[in-house]
């Protein structure tokens, strides 16, 4: 499986609760919801679109999982909430347990085997394995080489701090531009793979 990753980033990097107040207050961010203003169904809505149609399966972290878990199954009737909800999911926790799975289709991976596990289904026959969110498990795979496809849907707004996708281990990655679509909100989605050596 190609394991690929779809992101609302800031001009300066930042991946903190794009979707609104409450979702992330980690740190005391307080600008939550940032993305809202910079949204538009064509270009950025249909990134999203493009990348859950192409997925065979979602990965998160614990903390999107469970934001996701606690929005999606209410939106049942709706074609994209009908796909998240039946499609197969994966969640990385230290924390929870199978109990806890209540979001139908979702599979644990425990914390400790997070990249055991994702080079596990990497190396499975399949489509695209899509991470939303999960900055933690994000950076994780980055730096463990683990990413194939890298989506980042870079919105026109500073936000002076908050969590980030990067690793920060001073090593160097290239990747490759494989495509770029501006928006009339001024929003690039920018799709990036690994360069070869």
């Amino acid at each position: 499986m190609r394991i690929v990753i779809t992101e609302f980033i800031s001009l300066d990097g930042i991946v903190q609760a794009p979707g609104g107040q409450g979702e992330d207050n980690d740190g005391g961010f307080a600008h939550g919801g940032w993305s809202g203003p910079f949204f538009d169904p064509e270009v950025v809505g249909g990134a999203f679109a493009n990348a859950a149609s192409k997925a065979e399966a979602l990965l998160f972290g614990r903390r999107t999982w469970q934001t996701m878990a606690g929005a999606w199954p209410a939106r049942a009737g709706d074609p994209f909430a009908d796909r998240m909800n039946s499609i197969a999911k994966y969640v990385v926790s230290e924390t929870l347990t199978t109990a806890d799975l209540t979001w139908n289709n979702t599979t644990l991976i425990p914390g400790d085997k997070a990249v055991a596990g994702v080079r596990d289904l990497r190396e499975k026959d399949g489509g695209d394995l899509l991470i939303m969110g999960s900055p933690t498990l994000v950076r994780t795979l980055l730096a463990e080489g683990l990413v194939d496809e890298l989506q980042l849907i870079v919105m026109p707004v500073l936000l002076g701090g908050g969590k980030s996708i990067f690793p920060s281990d001073g090593g160097l990655r290239t990747l490759e531009l494989v495509s770029t679509v501006t928006s009339s909100t001024g929003v690039n989605v920018c799709t990036y793979r690994p360069k070869a050596a």
